[in-house]
């Protein structure tokens, strides 16, 4: 049977490998596209902090479609390193805490009470959802299981930017799905770590 991660990775590597390709040919690194993603996270925060959330929106997207650049780069052309690997997980972090960190303040200056408690859940979730992982490979135990990761994350808060032109409260509503399914993911992952090291 195959499994929701084997899809992701999939879908993943059949919107990048023409990129991937082109990008072989040249002397651009893997680490040079994870600062690249990261910039662009930055870009698209000042953007949510100056209201202008359809273009963070798009921003965001692109510096998601980067994110998976660099780690398809790295495997194609056999330039996998592990301070790669901790230089792109770190950046992944920091990336999606100045988008959180940027959305607070929009609805700070807002007064929007919902919109800033929210932006935190959405924080401590997504960075929940990484930190089982990271601490089960750790332990030697691969964590891929979860119905919400990263990827899912980005898109669901650069619909909820793109579609706030149109809607009042997409925003709000893409940060409670972001909320809720994460949270239900670090579930998902604490209950395969335990089954896992109970069976160890």
């Amino acid at each position: 049977m195959v499994s929701l991660s084997q899809v992701r990775k999939a879908a993943s590597g059949y919107l990048t490998e023409p990129v991937v390709r082109l990008l072989a040919r040249t002397s651009i690194t893997p680490n040079v596209i994870t600062w690249f993603g990261f910039t662009l996270a930055v870009g698209a925060a000042v953007f949510i902090t100056g209201g202008h959330l359809l273009a963070a929106g798009l921003v965001v997207l692109l510096a998601g479609f980067f994110d998976l650049l660099d780690g398809a780069l790295a495997r194609y052309t056999n330039r996998a390193t592990r301070f790669g690997a901790v230089l792109d997980a770190t950046l992944d972090r920091l990336s999606e805490g100045v988008l959180l960190l940027g959305i607070m303040v929009l609805y700070a200056r807002e007064a929007e009470t919902n919109g800033v408690l929210l932006a935190g859940a959405a924080l401590l979730a997504s960075m929940s959802v990484s930190y089982v992982r990271a601490r089960a490979e750790a332990m030697g135990i691969e964590c891929l299981v979860g119905l919400f990761t990263r990827l899912h994350r980005v898109i669901v808060l650069a619909l909820g930017l793109l579609l706030s032109q149109l809607f009042d409260n997409a925003l709000i509503i893409a940060l409670a799905i972001i909320v809720g399914l994460s949270f239900f993911t670090v579930g998902q992952r604490l209950v395969y770590v335990w089954r896992q090291a109970k069976n160890r």
